[in-house]
């Protein structure tokens, strides 16, 4: 197994990119599924610029990855350790609500699936 430093195919990542932008929108006016969400893990309001820049910042790295080696690879590795922690932080708080199973289940699985398809090399 190897890794690709620069994703091939790009069309995984660009699905990703888009994803991401989305969320980052979202999250300037969150839609009460997400404030529903960061309430149900009890996630500081104070704190959901962090989100927000997280987000923002992983577009622009997805972006510059798609010319520069190894960067969309290492933002799409972040990623899905961001999820994994918000996976964690849904299971401490108990909140195992649709939010967990469709958003942060299904964001890991896409994130990892691009991880997987784009920068892994059998």
């Amino acid at each position: 197994m190897t890794l690709s430093e620069l994703p091939s195919p790009v069309w995984p990542v660009l699905i990703l990119i888009g994803v991401q932008a989305g969320d980052a929108a979202m999250m300037l006016r969150p839609p009460g599924f997400i404030v529903d969400c960061l309430d149900g893990v009890r996630f500081p309001r104070d704190w959901w610029w962090v989100l927000i820049t997280f987000k923002a910042a992983s577009v622009a790295g997805l972006i510059a990855g798609l010319r520069v080696p190894g960067v969309a690879m290492t933002t799409t590795a972040a990623i899905v350790v961001y999820f994994l922690a918000a996976a964690a932080s849904h299971m401490r708080a108990r909140a195992l609500n649709s939010a967990f199973w469709v958003n942060c289940l299904g964001m890991l699985l896409l994130s990892l699936a691009v991880l997987m398809v784009s920068f892994v090399r059998l």
